[in-house]
């Protein structure tokens, strides 16, 4: 039985900050591109994946689009490609506009196929009649989204406006992650240099996908001028993505506290936006009002895409206990008859269209839920929190097909929950797992609060990984599963069978 998980492509690919296309019949994931265990974000080539819209359990790899050294701007290698956003052109063309780590210019490439690979095109820039023809570099060019409106006029949207200043790491941080000290030192002056914008800016081009026709001008206010807004404690991040919905204009954002993508509409496509809410949060912040998180949390990037007639959201997560091991997810949502779309909550069976079935192996690596203690700590760059948090882990080398995945440091009051499945005269309850001491995991029904309905013990430290089961009493239905370990010990939780 095909089925589709979150993550939605295989466990040994790390692509956030994912824009979703739809292009002849396909499915499109244009993302930056991280790796298992990344020193820092975004270290790989872009790639893209792409699924048939019918079968969204059938992702094919296209292969590298485009190189970080292809810009003559990184003919040295020494920044790396951040988030893309990629459109079709008048002339048949795909665009793929990009921008690399902290250096205030924009990219852009061109293919005759949304499957790449991608040429370097040239760098958005401004007319001689406006600022002397230079390139565009005001309000910090970062995170490009784009969008050619049914009239053919294209816009631009970009920005990144924290809420206070960036808390920079100490160089050591980044020496530990494995960087040279002259890379780290560049890190971090880029850092200090940058300039950030007040806010989400957007501005027209013209057909030729490089020129702008105006100045800039402000559209959604970040954090520091949102106070009589409507957009306080939600006000404009980084990610800018835009969409057309049924005439009405969606503006999905990254807000202020930097876990949830947001949204805003307005009837036109450069002003007037209004904030409209949260979509999701990968801590699952403010579902049915949870205040607690349920994931460890971490920059969020995505956008909003119809797929045979049914609305997705996209957005990634975080793994390996750092921010730059971020896996791309993406759940089902409704946009209501008045246009509003109501915040949902993370599973492990986003794109699937229905709940898992209940039977057969599954790795731990799709829980969607991964709570203790101290979840609430978000991830800061440069920063781990391998030693406080449980975290998702690959154990073979990257971008192996049959790597495998576990929970590593799993210990006393940690729960990993796993949303949904479609359970039927289930009996037993296997794990695979990996023991450091004496300890317990308890099978849960529906909530991490429930009484068990099943228990496995461990005694002393295993050499390798070894089976564990329980027996037990799993009413048909659907249900979510969660397990909590408990005792002096911990393990390595890697996968998990109905029986």
């Amino acid at each position: 039985m095909k089925q589709v998980f979150n993550p939605y492509l295989p466990l040994y690919e790390y692509i956030p900050d994912g824009e979703p296309r739809v292009f002849d019949g396909r499915v499109y994931i244009y993302g930056s591109h991280d790796l298992a265990g990344g020193q820092k974000y975004c270290m790989g080539d872009y790639v893209t994946w792409s699924a048939p819209v019918e079968d969204l359990t059938d992702w094919r790899y296209e292969g590298v689009i485009y190189k970080r050294t292809q810009d003559p701007s990184n003919a040295d290698d020494r920044m790396d490609l951040w988030a893309p956003d990629v459109v079709k052109g008048a002339d048949g063309r795909y665009y793929m506009f990009y921008c690399y780590s902290f250096n205030p210019e924009f990219g852009v490439a061109v293919s005759d196929s949304p499957a790449g690979p991608f040429s370097f095109y040239g760098h958005v820039k401004y007319p001689e009649g406006i600022l002397g023809g230079k390139e565009l570099q005001e309000n910090f060019p970062f995170d490009p989204g784009v969008l050619v409106d049914d009239d053919g006029r294209v816009f631009l949207y970009y920005g990144f406006s924290p809420a206070k200043p960036l808390p920079a790491p100490p160089i050591e941080a980044f020496l530990e992650m494995g960087m040279s000290r002259e890379d780290a030192e560049a890190q971090l002056q880029a850092i200090a240099d940058t300039k950030f914008s007040d806010g989400a800016y957007v501005v027209e081009l013209e057909q030729d996908m490089l020129t702008v026709k105006g100045e800039p001008q402000l559209m959604v206010p970040g954090e520091k001028i949102s106070e009589g807004s409507g957009y306080e404690g939600h006000a404009f991040f980084e990610a800018s993505s835009m969409r057309k919905v049924d005439g009405k204009y969606y503006f999905i954002y990254s807000s202020s506290v930097s876990h949830e993508l947001c949204y805003a509409t307005s009837d036109h496509p450069d002003r007037d936006f209004k904030y409209g809410g949260v979509i999701v949060s990968n801590g699952d912040i403010g579902y049915k009002g949870n205040t607690k998180p349920r994931a460890m949390m971490g920059n969020n990037h995505g956008s909003i895409i119809e797929i045979n007639n049914k609305w997705y959201i996209f957005y990634h997560r975080q793994t390996h206990g750092t921010e730059s091991s971020r896996q791309g997810c993406a759940e089902e949502i409704t946009i209501a008859g008045d246009g509003s779309i109501a915040q949902i909550e993370m599973t492990s069976c986003g794109l699937n269209g229905g709940p898992l079935a209940g039977k057969g192996k599954y790795s731990a690596a799709i829980a969607c839920n991964l709570m203790c203690g101290e979840n609430d700590k978000k991830i800061i760059y440069g920063q781990s929190l391998k030693d406080s948090q449980p975290y998702i882990f690959q154990l073979t080398a990257d971008r192996e097909e049959d790597s495998e995945h576990c929970i590593a440091n799993v210990f006393d009051g940690v729960v990993a929950g796993f949303k949904y499945f479609d359970c039927k005269d289930v009996k037993k309850i296997a794990v695979e797992a990996r023991s450091y001491g004496n300890g317990k995991l308890s099978v849960l029904l529906d909530s991490e609060n429930s009484e068990p309905v099943g228990e496995i013990s461990f005694a002393g430290a295993d050499d390798g990984f070894a089976r564990h089961e329980t027996e037990v009493n799993i009413p048909d239905g659907i249900h979510g599963l969660f397990f909590g370990f408990s005792g002096e010990g911990k393990i390595d939780f890697k996968s998990f069978t109905f029986e």
